[in-house]
C-alpha cells in the first residue's frame, strides 16, 4: 500500500536518523577498504539476462530476471528481499578481494547524497566500497572542471555508464512526466533494473503520469540527467532518481558543510511521493533473503 509522504528540506547538518539522513552523508569518509580494487574495465559480456519469469504473491506481481555478478548468473526479482550471505569477490574477477551480498530491502533507501543508501553510513562517494545488493553504483561521467568539492561524484573505477560487465547490464533511464505541471522525474540504474521497474511504476502512479513518457528504457546519456539533480538513491546508489531542472548546489560544497537546495516549487509531489514509495518497495534485488512485499522505511526527500 502507498503511503504519500513529503518532508521540508531544511534540516540540522548535524541530525542523524536510520534511512532518513541528510544530503551530507555521514560524518566519516572513505569507503571500504577491502583488497584489489580494480576498474570495471571496458568491456565484457552483457550482464542483463535474455529470459524473466513473474508470478503473482499476495496480490502484487513479481518478476525475476537473471542477472550476471562476478561470473554466475542470479536471480533478481521485484519485491524480493534480498540478504543472503555476505561473500568476497573470488579471484580473477572485477573487484577481487570486495565483499558482496547480505543488504535485505529494508535498508535500501539512500538520500540524495551520491554514495547512500548502504547499510552503514560511509559518507559521500563510492570509491573502494563493497556491494551489498551486488548491484554496482551509477556513473556520472568525467565531470571535467566540477572542482575538489565535486570530484567524488565522477571517475572511472566502475567503467563506463555502456560498460556491459555492470551487473543488470549497461546503465539505462526511463522518464517519468506529471500529467498536471509537467514535472519531469529520471529512473536511472542497470538496464534490467530500469525495465522491470518501468511497468511497475507506470501501473502504480498511472493516476498521475502522461503514459507516453513511461513505456520505454533508453541508453543512460549524461546530457540529460546529472548528479545535482538526483533527488534519492537507492540500494547502494545503483539507483537514483532526478528531477528536470533540479540544481542541488550542495553537491558540489565540502561535505556536510550546506542544506540541501530545496526542490522547486509547483513541482508535482504526489507523482514524487509515488515513484518514491514503489521503487523502494519494487526495486530488483538479488535473491537471497525470503521474498517480501512489505514497505522499507521510507527515505526523506532532499
Amino acid at each position: 500500500m502507498f503511503v504519500p509522504f513529503f518532508s521540508t528540506p531544511r534540516r540540522d547538518p548535524s541530525a542523524r536518523a536510520p534511512l532518513e539522513r541528510r544530503k551530507g552523508g555521514g560524518a566519516s569518509s572513505g569507503g571500504s577498504k577491502g583488497s584489489s580494487s580494480s576498474s570495471g574495465g571496458k568491456s565484457g559480456s552483457s550482464s542483463s539476462g535474455k529470459s524473466s519469469s513473474s508470478s503473482s504473491k499476495g496480490g502484487t506481481s513479481s518478476k525475476s530476471s537473471p542477472v550476471t555478478v562476478t561470473g554466475t548468473s542470479k536471480s533478481s526479482s521485484t519485491y524480493g528481499g534480498g540478504g543472503g550471505k555476505v561473500v568476497a569477490i573470488p579471484k580473477g574477477q572485477v573487484f577481487a578481494g570486495r565483499m558482496q551480498g547480505g543488504a535485505t530491502r529494508s535498508v535500501v533507501y539512500g538520500t540524495a547524497t551520491y554514495g547512500s543508501g548502504y547499510p552503514s553510513n560511509y559518507g559521500r562517494g563510492v570509491s573502494g566500497r563493497p556491494f551489498p545488493f551486488y548491484f554496482w553504483p551509477v556513473v556520472w561521467g568525467s565531470g571535467v572542471g566540477v572542482g575538489s568539492s565535486g570530484a567524488y561524484m565522477y571517475g572511472d573505477e566502475y567503467g563506463d555508464p555502456n560498460n556491459g560487465s555492470r551487473p543488470g547490464g549497461p546503465m539505462s533511464m526511463a522518464s517519468f512526466q506529471s500529467n498536471s505541471t509537467g514535472t519531469t522525474f529520471r529512473l536511472i540504474a542497470d538496464n534490467t533494473t530500469v525495465a522491470d521497474l518501468i511497468p511497475i511504476l507506470a501501473t502504480n502512479c498511472s493516476s498521475h503520469l502522461v503514459v507516453a513518457s513511461s513505456n520505454a528504457t533508453t541508453p543512460f546519456n549524461a546530457s540529460d540527467a546529472e548528479p545535482e539533480q538526483t533527488v534519492q538513491y537507492y540500494r547502494a546508489s545503483s539507483v537514483a532518481l532526478t528531477l528536470d531542472g533540479y540544481n542541488n548546489t550542495a553537491d558540489f560544497a565540502p561535505e556536510n558543510s550546506t542544506a540541501n537546495t530545496p526542490l522547486p516549487t509547483g513541482i508535482d509531489t504526489d507523482l514524487l511521493n509515488c515513484l518514491n514509495a514503489t521503487i523502494g518497495q519494487a526495486v530488483p534485488l538479488i535473491d537471497g533473503a525470503r521474498a517480501t512485499i512489505s514497505a522499507p522505511s521510507l527515505g526523506v526527500l532532499v
